[in-house]
């Protein structure tokens, strides 16, 4: 039952970054001192009950030991831990620093927390168009990339257990934590701030590509979309109830009909069928899941702030899905 904790994509046991193999030796370093520290005080207590006689001790005597136990338990003991301890530590905060790099500037990614979903931007250069996605996170492996972060409501909490972190993410305060996958490989993470009723629901799927796959991840994205035929009718329904909040590149100004009184911004919907979750972790990518998720959102969610489509009909809804469903690069 112990080691079950040792493994899995949300184990700081089971590093695959710089950031987090130094948290890792932390973990372990402080874990070996609270240990030892531990067995030392249970051996004196259990001492002190099996001692048969008790010595005689002039009251200055005892005031002289108990100021030994004081200056050095209390004082030394604890001053000389902390100053050890950041000494050993110091390395870790530094490594997820966003210091000048020999080899040119580290890429560098945007996120920010939503209540309860992330957004996440790719800044465009040379005039190319911003990516922007929504609980996903496609990052290179094998370099070291800059994650500017904030948040859109309340303070949430950034945290890759397997890369590094974690950094609170502060309204209207950008910071920039520096983290890096040593492989390709698929990392859970998880808003770490408690950020209201659906905090654990708060999660983002990351992955670590080549840079290869990931320079034509962002290519495809980048390109204008397609032109899709059909859905004409679940494209007008969207226009009329969805796209006050949520944005779909490319999709008609004349179809959208903005009558909503309030000031919401969802997720970007615009590659929204090629990602493996919906409602940050809720559901698995699959058929006829974007329908149930807007007939079901408030039942699956709590509290999200998208309101019930209680108004529009069931037939309506999974035309939306099924369009919704089409949106890939």
């Amino acid at each position: 039952m112990l080691l079950a904790g040792c493994a899995g994509e949300m184990s700081i046991l089971d590093p695959s970054g710089p950031a987090a193999r130094h948290q890792f030796w932390v973990w372990w370093a402080m874990l070996g001192v609270s240990v030892v520290v531990a067995l030392v005080l249970f051996t004196l207590w259990l001492y002190t009950f099996r001692r048969r006689e008790q010595p005689e001790r002039t009251p200055r005597e005892e005031q002289r030991i108990m100021l030994r136990w004081v200056l050095g338990g209390g004082i030394a003991l604890p001053l000389v831990s902390i100053i050890a301890l950041l000494v050993f530590a110091a390395p870790t905060g530094r490594s997820m620093l966003p210091l000048p790099l020999p080899e040119g500037e580290a890429e560098l990614i945007e996120v920010v927390g939503h209540q309860w979903w992330w957004e996440i931007r790719y800044p465009g250069e040379n005039g190319e168009p911003d990516v922007i996605t929504a609980n996903r996170l496609v990052m290179p492996a094998g370099e070291p990339v800059d994650f500017r972060i904030v948040s859109a409501d309340v303070i949430h909490a950034f945290w890759i257990p397997r890369l590094g972190g974690k950094r609170d993410m502060l309204p209207g305060r950008h910071s920039i934590i520096r983290l890096e996958a040593d492989v390709p490989g698929v990392f859970g993470a998880q808003c770490a701030e408690y950020c209201g009723a659906q905090h654990t629901n708060m999660l983002l799927h990351v992955e670590a590509m080549p840079r290869e796959e990931y320079d034509a991840w962002l290519a495809e994205r980048r390109a204008p979309p397609a032109p899709r035929e059909g859905f004409d009718e679940a494209r007008q329904a969207f226009g009329e109830h969805c796209a006050a909040c949520h944005t779909v590149d490319g999709f008609p100004e004349e179809l959208i009909v903005d009558d909503v009184t309030y000031d919401m911004v969802g997720p970007n919907l615009t590659d929204i069928g090629s990602r493996p979750t919906l409602g940050a972790g809720v559901l698995p990518m699959e058929e006829g899941a974007i329908a149930y998720w807007l007939e079901h959102h408030q039942t699956l969610k709590p509290g999200n702030r998208m309101p019930p489509h209680n108004h529009i009909d069931t037939e309506t809804l999974q035309d939306i899905g099924a369009w919704l469903e089409t949106m890939e690069p």
